[in-house]
């Protein structure tokens, strides 16, 4: 293996114990929780022809000044007029990160102003954003090709199609929140993790895919969830509902085999099964960095993922401006000590509902009777997060909805 000096100044991990330590530090960085963030992903179309293949060249051109390195390695990668950053995917689905901010008033405004710039850029090209956590029209096709793509390709057909899928096709929305004090971690963690089913079954926009039907109400989860569970299960689980979070985090990182080794040359595939652990332990020639042990952490898919703040990674992409909702929805629960406990103790019943929720969504009476309850908490708190009078009521509006739908999907 070939570093670059900035691996070479990297701290080399000789034992499991420096490699927890730094995932203590680097992952669980704690305090008040005051800063929302939103990754937002979308499949891209053709305006007239939605099951159009996607050209590599008329994105770049469409992006323009914004296009990112892995599509333009000329690019100035100007961030967005409101500071949002433009990353595309495999598949050629187009992602806006924001930056944190400290109301989520702030964050919906600037964010939906960097959308709507988005979209006039991509507009102006015969090009539109996608409105469901799939691709409705397309099969599975690579746009963007790097060293790392090809070895995640690599690495996920050894077990099937799956990551061909998730790579290729799907498009999700994640959302970004402080992890929170130290006291308050165990159930902030915990809560976090227990609300992924029934909100993936509230928020599920995924059931067509490539033409037609997929029998999932998401099939962007299932695809997910059918890669790896080493890479892309739950750290946590109901089974295990008290267990530490940093040792939990620690034990999957470090028990979870490599996805890409980097090289200078092209092929940055890994010995098959080589887990971070086996590395520190002796299994290649050369010895880890914390450097590696970051990266490694980059290629791990779980629903929730801690990096210095908690990513939460299960929603499918909505459709237009309903993005806004699941975001107020998870910090309205989050919001403080008591509200995290209440939704902790609805969720936790269905807390491992992970495959029925993408499959039967909000047709599983469980989920559902847990996703109106969440639902109904979330919006009895929306008045804490301070929300201009439009934004609040166009957020509650469509809470009632799927509360409504919930209720349908329980009877």
């Amino acid at each position: 293996m070939v570093t670059s000096p900035e691996l070479d100044r990297s701290i080399v991990l000789g034992e499991v114990s420096g490699a927890a330590g730094h995932l203590a530090r680097i992952c669980f960085k704690t305090g008040p929780p005051i800063l929302t963030g939103v990754e937002l992903e979308w499949t891209v179309h053709d305006a007239a022809d939605p099951a159009r293949p996607l050209d590599r060249a008329r994105l770049r051109a469409a992006l323009g000044p914004h296009s990112p390195p892995t599509l333009d390695d000329t690019s100035p990668t100007r961030p967005l007029r409101h500071g949002s950053t433009v990353t595309v995917e495999p598949g050629g689905q187009v992602e806006v990160s924001t930056a944190p901010r400290s109301s989520v008033a702030a964050l919906v405004s600037a964010t939906q102003a960097d959308i709507d710039e988005l979209d006039a850029l991509l507009g102006r090209a015969g090009l539109v954003l996608g409105r469901s956590g799939i691709d409705p029209w397309r099969t599975p096709r690579p746009v963007v090709d790097t060293p790392r793509y090809r070895a995640m390709r690599c690495v996920f057909d050894r077990r099937g199609p799956a990551g061909q899928t998730m790579m290729y096709s799907t498009a999700g929305l994640q959302v970004c929140l402080d992890i929170g004090e130290p006291a308050g971690l165990p159930d902030r963690w915990a809560a976090v993790h227990a609300m992924g089913p029934p909100l993936v079954a509230a928020f599920a926009t995924a059931d067509r895919h490539a033409g037609r039907p997929t029998g999932w109400a998401s099939a962007r989860m299932a695809a997910w969830l059918d890669i790896d569970p080493a890479r892309t299960g739950p750290v946590w689980s109901a089974h295990q509902p008290d267990r530490d979070p940093v040792a939990a985090w620690t034990e999957y990182v470090l028990a979870a085999p490599l996805l890409c080794l980097r090289y200078d040359g092209p092929d940055w595939t890994p010995p098959p099964g080589v887990t971070f652990a086996d590395w520190i332990a002796g299994a290649l020639p050369f010895p880890p960095t914390t450097d590696d042990l970051d990266y490694h952490v980059s290629t791990l898919f779980p629903p929730v993922r801690p990096r210095g703040y908690l990513e939460v990674r299960y929603l499918d992409a909505q459709p237009g401006r309903d993005w806004t909702i699941p975001v107020a929805v998870l910090t309205a629960l989050l919001h403080d000590d008591r509200t995290v406990r209440a939704a902790r103790t609805i969720a936790t019943p269905v807390a491992d509902r992970w495959h029925p929720a993408a499959r039967h969504g909000l047709a599983d009476p469980p989920l559902a009777t847990a996703a109106a309850a969440l639902l109904d908490l979330a919006r009895r708190n929306l008045p804490a997060l301070d929300l201009p009078t439009q934004t609040h009521d166009e957020i509650d509006r469509g809470i009632r909805r799927r509360i409504t739908a919930a209720e349908r999907g329980n009877r």
